[in-house]
């Protein structure tokens, strides 16, 4: 067995979704958060933004600058802008990150990640003291794209704010314990990713992390005045 391929494709599972759990108050405020959540039918915006992707293992690190563009008729295209650190960690985990997230979304594969009622079950679980609704998530499948933890709503309005939790099925034998919190934040209007985070742990190699953080210059088609 290659050991050398054992971060490929494992950490960029945790693209797909994420989802903890949190405080008990406001239930009813909970439970309207989920349906005005649900009741929201727009995908994906297109969009332009900058990324930035760093990963560590061991004493590994490289890092990763990136232009990402996204539209529901041509799918996710990146061109790299700059890069440094490890030349193994740079090719084998984040270039395999983006690259995964293209051919995902290439396949028409998103869907059965996304937070629909098709992948999951919700459950409502308060209002905690940020006045976040916390709503328990369950996958419908044991699959890699799918994760078992905590969805946090707005509870005014059904924004997602955040997701937290572990993949609903190990990516290998090699890879385990996938943990992945991901926040959102609206930008002109529209609810976007601005930020990942992803540990696992790799057999025989020790804990790998990786961070992803994203710089809109476009959504919808509409320049951002100022980059996130």
């Amino acid at each position: 067995m290659d050991m050398r391929r054992t971060p490929r494709r494992h950490l960029l599972i945790a693209l797909a979704v994420a989802v903890v759990t949190v405080g008990a108050k406001g239930q009813d405020a909970a439970d309207r958060s989920i349906e005005q959540f649900l009741a929201r039918t727009e995908g994906q915006p297109s969009y332009r933004a900058a990324r930035k992707l760093v990963a560590e293992n061991g004493s590994r690190r490289g890092w990763l600058d990136a232009v990402t563009t996204y539209s529901p008729a041509t799918g996710l295209a990146y061109e790299v802008t700059g890069e440094g650190g490890s030349g193994y960690i740079r090719n084998k985990v984040l270039r395999a990150v983006l690259e995964g997230e293209r051919e995902i979304i290439a396949r028409g594969e998103a869907a059965r990640s996304s937070l629909e009622p098709s992948n999951y079950t919700f459950l409502a679980n308060g209002v905690d003291a940020d006045g976040l609704a916390n709503v328990l998530i369950s996958p419908r499948r044991k699959e890699r794209v799918l994760l078992s933890g905590t969805m946090f709503l707005r509870a005014a309005e059904g924004d997602l704010v955040r997701l937290q939790g572990r993949l609903a099925k190990n990516p290998s034998f090699l890879v385990k314990n996938v943990d992945v919190v991901r926040k959102y934040e609206r930008i002109d209007g529209v609810i976007v990713p601005v930020s990942l985070e992803s540990t696992a742990q790799l057999r025989f190699l020790g804990e790998a992390t990786l961070r992803m953080t994203y710089s809109y210059s476009e959504i919808e088609g509409r320049p951002i005045k100022s980059l996130h």
